[in-house]
């Protein structure tokens, strides 16, 4: 199922997306809902992010080749982490899939962008078990990390250069039926692929 969120001329509401019709429900995934007889072309709603979650965190340099560009454009030795870095991000940061994102005046021309795999959490979660994770998961939608390298390397912290307005571009829509196997990111940048 593609959970999306959207708008018309009203307030924002959640639906379900089939061969381009949003099917309007009461209520979200998260909280209960109720299904209406709304059928909205999708040309004729605004897509918002997916979600405006109350937490939001990142899982940073979680891989290897990742471990060693950041070390590379750092112009630091590589430091293999045992765990992920996790991270708070901001919601602020966060637009909806095809909103402009909005490069601040101060900001260096070392603006960075890379997919991402969202993992949305469905219901309340503390303290689960890896064994257990997954049964919170409501679905995945992906986003694009964006950073300001300069900032990401002299600023005491990450806050500035990764949770700037517009710099967490997520969405369309929360697809609830994927399979993590069978998953991949790409990143087009006007058009063309690049990752």
């Amino acid at each position: 199922m593609r959970w999306l969120r959207c708008q018309t001329k009203d307030e924002p509401f959640y639906g379900f997306l089939n061969d381009n019709t949003v099917s309007k429900v009461h209520g979200s995934p998260f909280d209960g809902y109720e299904q209406t007889n709304q059928k909205i072309p999708i040309e004729e709603v605004k897509i918002l992010p997916p979600v405006i979650p109350k937490t939001f965190y990142a899982a940073g340099v979680n891989y290897k080749k990742h471990v060693l560009e950041a070390a590379s454009l750092l112009n630091r030795e590589p430091n293999l982490p045992e765990k992920a870095d996790i991270g708070y991000r901001a919601n602020n940061a966060i637009i909806g899939h095809g909103d402009p994102i909005v490069i601040p005046k101060d900001a260096t021309d070392k603006i960075h962008y890379e997919a991402e795999l969202v993992v949305v959490i469905g219901k309340v979660a503390k303290n689960v078990s890896m064994e257990d994770s997954l049964d919170y998961v409501l679905g995945y939608t992906v986003g694009n990390d964006v950073s300001e390298r300069t900032w990401q390397a002299s600023d005491r912290t990450l806050w500035r250069a990764k949770n700037t307005d517009t710099f967490k571009p997520m969405g369309p829509w929360i697809e609830t039926e994927a399979s993590l196997d069978e998953m991949v990111t790409t990143v087009r940048l006007n058009g063309q692929e690049t990752i």
